[in-house]
Parts: structure tokens; sequence; C-alpha cells
């Protein structure tokens, strides 16, 4: 039942970092296009930061190493699958 609630919250953690990539790049995209590369690294940045800090938080937290192991193998391929996702939406 743990393991359902932590990948629900990670697909509610990466649903919204898609969703404020999506809606700042149309900000961006708005206002001056010709920022559009500097956002995508920007963004790319703050965003792999944060999956790393849910990661370590995690890693740090927990007693069971298969459970940490698991969860950052989930938290990588849901960061893939949300990579490829906003890509397609907006490039």
């Amino acid at each position: 039942m743990a393991q359902a609630i932590e990948l629900l919250l990670l697909a509610l953690f990466f649903t919204i970092l898609g969703m404020a990539y999506v809606k700042g790049y149309d900000v961006v995209k708005a206002r001056s296009a010709a920022h559009l590369p500097h956002y995508y690294l920007i963004a790319a940045t703050v965003r792999m930061m944060l999956v790393l800090t849910v990661v370590g938080i995690y890693v740090f937290l927990t007693d069971s190493r298969d459970d940490a192991i698991r969860f950052a193998i989930a938290c990588m391929l849901m960061y893939v699958a949300m990579m490829a996702v906003t890509l397609s939406l907006r490039h």
C-alpha cells in the first residue's frame, strides 16, 4: 500500500513539473521566442535538481535499500517519460 501511495505522489510530482514547463514555455514563447533555448536549459536544470532532491530525501529517510533503489528507478523512468511528453508537446 505504501508503494502505491509513493508512486501516486511521484506521478503527481512529475505531472506538476511537466505542466509548469509547458506553461512556462508558452509564456516565454509569447513574450520573447528568442529566449526559448535559455528557458529550456534553465527549466531542465531546475527539473533535474528537484528530482535529485526528491530522490535524495527519500533515500536519506528510508530504511530499506531495496525500496530506495526501486524508488530511484521509478523516478528516473518517470523523468524520462515526462521529458518525452513535454518535448513532444512543445517542439
